[in-house]
């Protein structure tokens, strides 16, 4: 019986000293940045190879979490470099002018279990619109996703607006794999 009480007092310090980390440091290397979108009706995916995230997550204060994401748009990769020069071009993301889309997140809250939904302001060619993300986190790394309407950010102009050839729907994947410090008291 006492073995049993010393377990669970073991238990309960574990679960008390899981909750008092914050999870700081993001890991680019082992982190992803991708993205998924039809052209002519068949799916195509991408990724960016170039982006810097900070973060401030700790489950237990939600109202102080905190992240932003800065990816480098010339940093395209899909599949293709003439399609990747396009991309970066000024039809597209016009890099040379707007080299950085940004995210900042306005807010976490939690949905139930290891869920979460984060909130924020995505920035891209100057344009700033509010993105909700559904995301999951394993005590490694975040997983989530959210949908953009590349028209309303001014991606893809001229020829390009034309939604029969690329639609105005990609999807953004991320995973974040990060690291955990004590939490500041």
């Amino acid at each position: 019986m006492k073995l049993a009480k010393f377990a669970l007092l073991g238990l309960l310090l574990n679960a008390c000293a899981a909750q008092a980390v914050e999870y700081n440091q993001v890991i680019p290397a082992k982190s992803a940045l991708t993205f998924g979108y039809r052209q002519m009706g068949v799916a195509m995916e991408g990724k960016f190879s170039k982006f810097a995230a900070q973060l401030v997550f700790d489950p237990a204060k939600l109202a102080s979490a905190r992240a932003s994401i800065d990816v480098n748009l010339a940093s395209i990769d899909t599949g293709s470099t003439d399609a990747d020069e396009e991309v970066a071009g000024k039809k597209w993301f016009n890099a040379k002018a707007y080299p950085l889309a940004s995210f900042v997140s306005t807010g976490v809250k939690s949905i139930g279990g290891n869920r979460y939904q984060a909130t924020g302001k995505l920035t891209i060619k100057g344009k700033t619109l509010e993105v909700t993300a559904p995301v999951t986190f394993d005590g490694r790394a975040f997983d989530g996703s959210f949908t953009i309407k590349r028209l309303a950010y001014g991606i893809g102009t001229d020829e390009w607006a034309d939604l029969g050839t690329v639609a105005d729907e990609i999807q953004i994947k991320f995973h974040l794999v990060v690291l955990a410090s004590p939490a500041k008291k």
